[in-house]
């Protein structure tokens, strides 16, 4: 089967998330990267992704230029991942989306619900996948845990308590590292800070595990470095669709967690807890029975677990191969199968608009806010 055409726009030479997605991308051999439009200085964009085996003439300055290069080619581009400064991500998504080229955003998909609802709509207009990079849900176990929800094997979902907190932005010292600083500016990052760069990832797990989404949130932001404008710490309590409960604590500034997500769900007859530190394991125990530890790689898996494990139990696969999954699936979707876990547009937009009733609840005490965006209220 011919490997499909990946172009990537941000991610360049020190980025931290850029060698995911190439690790990702091609772990599996569904893509080849072709184009680059890598760092925000041209001619450094040009040589990594000369660097990165593209050919000379793919090698683009910036993202307009290699939409004008790819639009037209007869060996255009089938995917193209955006991974830029928030503020960057919905005039570029929805550019590609109207030349006809798939897209997978990296998360916030956009800073504003309108521009979400218009991502929406402009891909279904296209006919093109419009994807988010929501990676942590293709983890095996993550979706074990939501074939049981799906399955009754936890009865209905009371409670969800998850969590999303690190340290690594703790030290007031660093506050001015551009890595860092521009996730706490509104001109780059949007409305929101902390929530926006990892809350969503523990709200839409949430949405995801429990097959459900959230419909009323209260919010308490925080900005713990004074020279913040955006919160570093915040806690979100919400209700999702069929009533059940949630809670969200998710910070920047909780020196000693390293990556701290974790998300443990309650129900009628179980519960579960997985955590991104131990990610091949889901700790299930059934009402009145003992705790069982499922491992990845295991026998009697669902098959969505058992379709995106590779390696042997007690083999580690890791981030990079979590987004791999994502991948994998983008790669299915694009030749004419659908995967059912693959974010889509709808997944953004639906953050987007929790991430805007989150900041209207913290300025206003924490009011109850209505978080469905416009479209699917």
């Amino acid at each position: 089967m011919a490997k499909l055409k990946w172009g990537m726009i941000g991610g360049g030479e020190g980025s931290q998330i850029g060698p995911a997605h190439r690790l990702g991308a091609l772990a599996d051999g569904h893509f080849e990267l072709v184009a680059g439009a890598l760092d925000h200085r041209p001619e450094a964009g040009r040589a990594y992704a000369r660097q990165l085996g593209v050919a000379p003439e793919r090698a683009y300055g910036d993202w307009k230029e290699m939409l004008a290069g790819e639009r037209d080619r007869p060996d255009r581009l089938d995917l193209v991942t955006i991974a830029t400064p928030n503020a960057t991500h919905y005039e570029i998504s929805k550019a590609f989306l109207e030349a006809g080229i798939n897209v997978l955003c990296e998360k916030p998909m956009t800073v504003t619900v309108a521009e979400g609802e218009d991502l929406v709509k402009t891909a279904a207009r296209t006919g093109r996948i419009c994807a988010v990079n929501y990676c942590y849900s293709a983890y095996p176990m993550v979706r074990q845990a939501r074939a049981m929800v799906r399955a009754g094997e936890i009865g209905r979902v009371r409670l969800v308590v998850t969590s999303f907190s690190h340290g690594h932005h703790g030290d007031a010292t660093d506050a001015d590292n551009p890595r860092v600083r521009w996730r706490y500016d509104p001109a780059m990052a949007g409305v929101s800070g902390q929530f926006a760069d990892c809350g969503i990832h523990a709200l839409h797990m949430a949405s995801f595990i429990c097959d459900d989404e959230v419909e009323r949130l209260s919010a308490d932001f925080a900005s713990t470095i004074p020279s913040r404008v955006l919160e570093d710490d915040a806690m979100v309590n919400f209700r999702m669709g069929r009533g059940t409960v949630g809670r969200l604590w998710t910070s920047s500034v909780a020196i000693g967690r390293q990556h701290g997500f974790d998300i443990q769900v309650f129900g009628e007859t179980g519960g579960f807890r997985w955590a991104s530190e131990q990610p091949n394991q889901l700790i299930y125990t059934p009402v009145g029975g003992r705790t069982q530890i499922i491992e990845k790689g295991e026998g009697g898996l669902h098959d969505e677990a058992r379709r995106l494990t590779r390696v042997a139990i007690a083999h580690p696969e890791g981030f990079p191969l979590a987004v791999a999954n994502i991948y994998c699936d983008l790669a299915d979707t694009i030749r004419g199968t659908a995967r059912d876990g693959l974010p889509l547009a709808a997944s953004g937009l639906r953050s987007i608009a929790a991430i805007h009733a989150a900041v209207a609840s913290a300025k206003a005490n924490g009011a109850w806010q209505d978080a469905r965006p416009p479209m699917f209220r």
